[in-house]
């Protein structure tokens, strides 16, 4: 069938909490598969911002340097998804993800043996070569392995298992700062990075290679700078941008929350994990709303709702002259529709491109705009020097959110569309 326009699924309405039972053995395999491996994606990439308070402290860094950690990892993951994404168009999608999962976890592990911001700061831009192709490959093996009528829902459910690994690595900094030497918590918060290594053996085992690939005999035909020609150049363009904005928004607020949380708030380790734990029940159930309403309203009014809304919980929350207790309650809809922002995106890139090209194209934006938005934390840090912490991460967000509405709107609808090569 031709990817033409996109065909209503009456059965939506019925299908929010069943349709997983709904799907095959081999579609469930892989949506178990990947929502482990965001979940440990989630788990390793934020515990970076737990680390951030003690390591301006023991390493006398200043905000600008912390912000430069944090956007190491992300701006080097726009190259790692990249190559991941040109790897999997030409050796296939399951072998490629096995190896950017170990990548990402080694270099997470290793970080906890760092001793200066120089070696922590070459880490992490290794890590994040994994860190940015598991995103890239997972999200395109998600695509092609669920029907049409489920692919939004299951991939946008995948994105919620970063919400988990998010509230995993809040627990685990929690119980390690209060139990244990603040010297050791932090390196205990990069260690517990190995466990996504363990993810492989399932993989190996329960999920195959996707018919997609298959039946395209996906070699490397033609060079990867096919992204890049006059029929796609526009929707490869666009689709970073829309991925920036998402991305951009997303980190200036969440690398930067637990430290806001500290000294702007004056809370505790505990109260902070506390404010944090509603951010983060907002995250998840925002992840799987999002899923949901990426088939029923479609990709791009699913997209424009949630960037519009996160953009004003963004002001209230950093900005607006409310005290701790109705902060509390705003984390909810901080978490809810910034982290919902994503769960739309890996069903719309999917469609955007063919067969051919899809990992490589979707690959590409998701982590071109991932590199550009990785800036925002830095841009926060380095004018929170003159402005408030609160202010700077207000700012940065509203740009980023109103980059990605303008962007979704010059983009076609993909819903319905069926993947071919």
């Amino acid at each position: 069938m031709s990817q033409g326009s996109p065909k209503p699924d009456t059965e939506v309405s019925t299908e929010a909490f069943v349709w997983i039972a709904r799907l095959t053995e081999r579609e469930r395999s892989t949506l178990i598969a990947t929502f482990a491996g965001w979940m440990l994606d989630g788990l390793d990439v934020m515990a970076y911002s737990f680390v951030i308070p003690t390591l301006l402290i023991a390493w006398h860094m200043t905000r600008g340097q912390a912000g430069m950690l944090g956007t190491s990892a992300l701006l080097i993951s726009s190259l790692g998804g990249w190559l991941a994404g040109m790897l999997a168009d030409r050796f296939g999608r399951v072998r490629v993800l096995q190896l950017t999962i170990l990548w990402f976890a080694l270099f997470t592990f290793l970080s906890g043996f760092t001793h200066t911001f120089t070696e922590l700061l070459i880490v992490r831009g290794l890590q994040g070569l994994g860190f940015g192709g598991e995103w890239a490959v997972g999200s395109v093996l998600m695509g092609e392995s669920i029907r049409t009528k489920y692919r939004g829902k299951a991939v946008g459910t995948v994105q919620g298992g970063w919400a988990i690994g998010w509230g995993i690595s809040a627990l685990c900094y929690t119980v390690f700062f209060s139990l244990m030497p603040v010297d050791l918590a932090w390196r205990a918060m990069f260690w517990i990075g190995i466990l996504p290594a363990l993810l492989v053996f399932y993989i190996r085992k329960h999920v195959p290679e996707t018919e997609a690939f298959q039946s395209a005999h996906l070699a490397h035909r033609g060079g990867v700078m096919r992204i890049f020609a006059p029929a796609i150049l526009r929707t490869t363009l666009l689709a970073s941008l829309v991925s920036l904005g998402a991305q951009g928004g997303y980190y200036a607020i969440t690398t930067w929350l637990p430290l806001y949380l500290k000294t702007a708030r004056g809370l505790t380790t505990l109260d902070t994990g506390g404010y944090l734990a509603v951010v983060i029940a907002g995250s998840f159930c925002g992840y799987l709303t999002a899923a949901y309403l990426t088939d029923r309203l479609g990709r791009k009014g699913t997209l424009i709702l949630f960037a519009a809304c996160s953009l004003l919980a963004a002001i209230l929350y950093t900005s607006a002259p409310i005290g701790n207790s109705v902060m509390l309650i705003l984390g909810f809809p901080l978490g809810f529709f910034a982290s919902g922002s994503f769960s739309p995106m890996g069903a719309f890139f999917t469609e955007l491109f063919p067969t051919p090209l899809r990992a490589s194209g979707q690959g590409f934006s998701y982590n071109l705009g991932r590199g550009a938005g990785a800036l925002f934390p830095t841009f926060v840090g380095f004018f929170s020097a003159r402005l408030s912490l609160g202010t700077s991460i207000s700012a940065f967000a509203v740009l980023a959110y109103l980059t990605m509405i303008a962007c979704v709107l010059l983009l076609p609808e993909t819903r319905g569309r069926d993947l071919i090569a």
